[in-house]
């Protein structure tokens, strides 16, 4: 099988297209059938290393955590899936092993889900990782129907899927984003829309959600006795002024990832995808992620 593999941390002109043994699934687990597979910014820290201490599977490593494709096959006591069963799953490599930018890939049942029906199987690759880290992020920040809810960047992949889904709960959204987004951003369903190169109004939100890296910047924005949590790692926000202040980091969930498969079949959720190319344009889709800007995810098909 073709497999965009890394046989050592560094430069993105390391990532190589290369054929590997078809794994065979072990119980408990299905073997897909890739269709689609995006590049996210986890996969840029891992091949860079500086994840390398998190990652102790040997070299060469199959990057990846998004995957959309068909059950080829299922192995022993698989009973959720069936072979030819449309699929989206989520593997976190660096603790299942398992990377998602291979032709066939072996994951456990659970971390799989039906793809969604109402879109292409190839960009349905766009959900998991993303949908997966903005779903869990509300539930921690529980902004109730009727409160305010600012979304620090509001059109990239997790703060998009999360202001998508916040306002269908009834949440009132307010954007920080550059001026040049702003009309997305309230295309996605936020109500207003501050711009990140203005000061940040005091107290003009009652929960924030920060994916952006900015936390120092935005937390006055958020009333006291309010809350806040962060997907960014390095830098949550500080505690101040009786906030509640939470970090999140994204957890495998099959179940939770049907639940935002359905929310694409319904209408709440729009997959934007920037790109879709071959394998052998992975050192060029690391690049350009890095590079910043891109609207939408990049997919990798084998």
């Amino acid at each position: 099988m073709r497999a965009l593999t890394l046989p050592q941390y560094g430069d993105p002109s390391l990532l190589t297209v290369s054929e590997l043994p078809v794994p065979a699934p072990r119980p408990g687990q299905i073997l897909v059938r890739t269709a689609g597979t995006a590049v996210n910014p986890v996969d840029l820290l891992v091949r860079s290393g500086e994840l390398a201490g998190s990652i102790s599977h040997p070299f060469p490593l199959i990057l990846g955590w998004d995957l959309s494709g068909t059950v080829a096959e299922v192995g022993e006591g698989v009973d959720r899936f069936a072979p030819g069963d449309r699929i989206v799953a989520m593997s976190a490599q660096y603790a299942t092993g398992v990377g998602t930018h291979a032709e066939y890939v072996a994951l456990d049942a659970a971390l799989a889900a039906p793809a969604p029906k109402t879109v292409d199987l190839v960009h349905a690759a766009a959900l998991p990782l993303g949908g997966l880290t903005a779903y869990q992020a509300l539930e921690k920040a529980a902004p109730r129907p009727g409160e305010t809810l600012l979304v620090t960047g509001p059109v990239g992949a997790v703060g998009g899927f999360a202001t998508q889904i916040a306002a269908a709960r009834g949440v009132r959204v307010i954007a920080l984003a550059r001026p040049e987004d702003a009309a997305l951003a309230r295309e996605l369903g936020a109500e207003s829309v501050l711009f990140s190169d203005e000061p940040v109004p005091a107290g003009v939100a009652d929960v924030l959600l920060e994916t952006a890296g900015i936390a120092p910047q935005v937390i006055g924005a958020v009333r006291d006795g309010g809350r806040a949590v962060s997907i960014y790692a390095p830098e949550p926000p500080k505690a101040e002024r009786g906030i509640t202040v939470l970090q999140t980091f994204v957890e495998q969930d099959g179940d939770q990832l049907a639940v935002l498969s359905g929310l694409v079949d319904e209408g709440v959720l729009t997959l934007r995808v920037a790109e879709v190319s071959d394998f052998s344009a992975g050192p060029q889709a690391h690049r350009r992620l890095a590079a910043g800007g891109t609207r939408g995810k990049l997919i990798l098909t084998p």
